[in-house]
């Protein structure tokens, strides 16, 4: 298994890298959502929308791709275990668990949204909109240029 792993690196590379693509897009747009949800009345037809388009983002895209992320990184892992060794991965790993934290923080938002129960204002999300865009800068940065 190891040997087909290891002569596929750069196929578990690159579906690593459109996973996570496509998980970053959702973690990009459901707090937007969230931003424009907030402003709506409850019981509308617009937060009734709002809701069937987030639970879609989560489920359909957003689920699948950090769950594909984490699955061709530990497959690149168990082909590279020297990473492990290298200080700038520790704080890579790091950022993504927060990243992953961050999904469930926003998968328990979207709870909330579908059960009338959100208590927050549409600034609040904006804010909250910013923190995948922070967590992905430190995580190209220290993928990229390894700094230590």
């Amino acid at each position: 298994m190891m040997d087909f792993l290891a002569g596929h690196y750069l196929w578990l590379q690159a579906f690593h890298i459109i996973a996570v693509i496509a998980w970053m897009a959702g973690l990009f747009y459901l707090p937007r959502l969230f931003v424009y949800h907030a402003q709506a009345t409850i019981g509308s037809e617009t937060s009734e929308t709002f809701k069937v388009m987030e639970h879609k983002l989560l489920r359909i895209i957003m689920n699948p791709a950090m769950i594909a992320s984490w699955l061709f990184a530990i497959a690149m892992l168990a082909v590279r275990p020297d990473l492990w060794a290298a200080g700038w991965f520790h704080g890579k790993l790091l950022l993504v668990v927060l990243l992953t934290v961050m999904h469930m923080v926003m998968a328990r938002w979207r709870r909330q949204f579908a059960a009338d129960a959100n208590t927050r204002s549409h600034v609040f999300y904006r804010y909250a909109n910013e923190v995948p865009t922070v967590l992905m800068i430190g995580i190209v940065i220290l993928a990229i240029v390894e700094p230590f």
